[in-house]
C-alpha cells in the first residue's frame, strides 16, 4: 500500500514541478482571467499571488467549473442545475454556459472528469483539502467528495477583492443541504480561509476599515452557511510596534464578535518573515489574551509554517516538545485545526513554501506522528500541498489515513518514507542552496530599506503577508 501511494505522490510532485516551470505562462493566464472578474484596486492589492503550484492550480480548477457543476446535482441532490462539460474551442460559448462568468471560461474535456475517490468511513482523523467553490459555495462539497475528504477548506468569495457579490440564498441553502446529506458537519469540519488582503493590524484608518468590512463579511457568510470556524492570517505590523499591532487585531475581533453570533475566528501561525504577525506562539497568545469572548477565538497550526518559523516536529520527541510549548504558551483548548503541508525550505528558513507530503524537509515521519495524535481527533486537517490535479490530494488523503496505527519502525513505512525523501532530494538540495544564499545576502546587507523607508525585513505590503512572492496559505 505504502509503495503504491509513494509512487503516486512522486508522480504528482513531478507534475507539480513541471507546473512550476510554466509559472510565467500561468501567471499571464491568471492575470487575464482576473481582469475579467474585477480585480481589487491597484493601491489596495498589496500582497503577492499565491504559490502557482497549489493555488494557481486551484484557480485553474475554479475556471474549469463545468466539471464541478456536471456532477454537483447527482452528489448533492439539492436542485443544482448541471452544466455539460465543454468540448468546444477556447472562447466559444453557448447560451447554456452563462450560469456564471467563471463557467463561461471553462475549458474542460469530458475525459478529464475525475472519478470520485471513496471516503474512508468511521475515521477519527478528519483529513481534507482546500477545494474550489467555483460556481457557488455548494460545489466545494462536490470537490471534497471527489478527493475522498472528510473535511474541507474553501474561499467564501474572491480572495483578491475587497467587495464581492452577495452570497445567494439559493447557494447558501444548497450548501447547508449538501453538508447534511453528505455527512459534513459545517460547525466542525469546514474551515474557510480568509482573504489575503485582510490585515486587521493596519494602522491606516481607511485601509483598516476596508479590511475589517471584508473580514466581517466573511464571518456573516460563514454564519449564513452554518460554518463554525473561520481561518485567517493575523496580519502584519507595517511600521507599527508589535504590541500595537496585536492590540489592533484583538480589537477588530472583539468588534466582529459583537456583530456576529457564533463563528469562531481562527488565527493561523505564520512562517515568521519580516513584519508578519504569528511566527511566534507569543503573538497568538497576546492576541487571544485581549479577546473578550474566549469561546470565539482559536488557532490553526500550519506544519510548514511551524517548521519555517523554527519549530522542529520531525521526531516524536521534538514534536511533543513543540506541542507542549503550544499548550504552555497558548493553551491546548484553543487548537481548532491543522494545515497539513511539507516544506520546500529548511528549518527556521522563515520561508512559506509548501511541498507534497514526504518530499520536503519535514519528511513523512511528522505526518505519521500527527495522524496518531489522539489530541487531534475530530479536528479538520487540511492539505494545502502543490496540486496539479485533483487526484494528487485524493492520494495524499489516502496516504495520511494509511498512517493511522503505524509504528515509526514499521519496515514498509520506513521504505516508503525513504523513497519519498529520495524523490524530493533534488528540490531540497536546490532550496537549501537558495536559503544559504539568501541568508548570506541578508548578512551582507543588514540595513536594506524598502520603498517607504522601513527596514528589518519589513515589506511594503498592505496585506498580512510579506511580498517576496512566496506561498500564502
Amino acid at each position: 500500500m505504502f509503495a503504491r501511494m509513494a509512487k503516486t505522490t512522486r508522480a504528482a510532485a513531478a507534475a507539480a514541478k513541471k507546473k512550476n516551470q510554466q509559472e510565467e505562462s500561468l501567471s499571464q493566464l491568471s492575470k487575464r482571467e482576473e481582469n475579467e472578474v474585477e480585480e481589487a484596486e491597484d493601491d489596495d492589492l498589496g500582497v503577492s499571488v499565491h504559490n502557482t503550484q497549489t493555488f494557481a492550480a486551484l484557480a485553474s480548477q475554479d475556471t474549469a467549473a463545468t466539471t464541478i457543476a456536471e456532477s454537483a446535482s447527482a452528489a448533492l441532490e439539492v436542485g443544482t442545475k448541471p452544466v455539460a462539460a465543454s468540448t468546444k474551442k477556447r472562447g466559444v460559448v453557448d447560451e447554456e454556459e452563462t450560469t456564471t462568468r467563471v463557467i463561461k471560461k471553462a475549458r474542460v474535456r469530458k475525459d478529464e472528469v475525475m472519478i470520485p475517490a471513496a471516503r474512508t468511513a468511521g475515521v477519527k482523523m478528519m483529513v481534507g483539502a482546500h477545494v474550489s467553490m467555483s460556481g457557488g459555495v455548494q460545489h466545494a462539497i462536490t470537490n471534497s467528495l471527489n478527493i475522498g475528504g472528510n473535511a474541507f477548506a474553501l474561499f467564501l468569495k474572491s480572495q483578491r477583492k475587497w467587495v464581492s457579490a452577495d452570497l445567494k440564498e439559493a447557494d447558501a441553502k444548497a450548501f447547508r443541504a449538501g453538508c447534511e446529506k453528505n455527512g459534513f458537519d459545517p460547525r466542525k469540519h469546514v474551515l474557510p480561509h480568509g482573504s489575503y488582503l485582510i490585515n486587521l493590524a493596519n494602522g491606516d484608518a481607511e485601509k483598516a476599515k476596508k479590511a475589517y468590512n471584508c473580514f466581517l463579511d466573511d464571518l456573516k457568510r460563514c454564519e449564513r452557511l452554518g460554518i463554525g470556524l473561520y481561518n485567517f492570517h493575523p496580519g502584519s505590523t507595517l511600521g507599527l510596534s508589535r504590541s500595537e499591532s496585536l492590540s489592533r487585531v484583538a480589537r477588530a475581533l472583539n468588534k466582529a464578535h459583537s456583530e456576529t453570533k457564533f463563528c469562531i475566528t481562527v488565527l493561523e501561525n505564520m512562517a515568521g518573515a519580516g513584519n508578519v504577525i504569528g511566527g511566534k506562539f507569543e503573538d497568538l497568545r497576546d492576541i487571544i489574551a485581549k479577546v473578550k469572548d474566549k469561546d470565539r477565538v482559536g488557532v490553526c497550526l500550519d506544519t510548514c509554517h511551524l517548521f519555517a518559523a523554527g519549530h522542529d516536529i520531525r521526531t516524536q520527541e521534538s514534536y511533543d516538545e513543540v506541542m507542549s510549548n503550544f499548550d504552555r504558551i497558548i493553551g491546548r483548548k484553543y487548537l481548532m485545526a491543522l494545515h497539513i503541508n511539507d516544506s520546500k525550505a529548511p528549518l527556521a528558513s522563515k520561508r512559506d513554501l509548501h511541498q507534497n507530503i514526504g518530499l520536503g524537509f519535514l519528511g513523512l515521519e511528522p505526518f505519521r506522528i500527527i495522524m496518531n495524535d489522539e489530541r487531534l481527533e475530530s479536528l479538520p486537517l487540511i492539505l494545502e500541498t502543490p496540486m496539479e490535479e485533483e487526484k494528487t490530494w485524493a492520494e495524499e488523503i489516502k496516504l495520511l489515513e494509511s498512517l493511522v496505527g503505524v509504528e515509526g519502525d514499521d519496515p514498509e513505512f520506513l521504505a516508503t518514507a525513504k523513497e519519498l525523501a529520495d524523490s524530493g532530494a533534488g528540490e531540497r538540495r536546490t532550496a537549501g542552496i537558495a536559503a544559504q544564499k539568501k541568508a548570506a545576502k541578508a548578512v551582507a546587507k543588514p540595513g536594506k530599506r524598502g520603498r517607504k523607508g522601513r527596514n528589518n525585513g519589513e515589506s511594503d505590503s498592505e496585506g498580512g503577508d510579506s511580498d517576496d512572492g512566496e506561498h500564502r496559505c
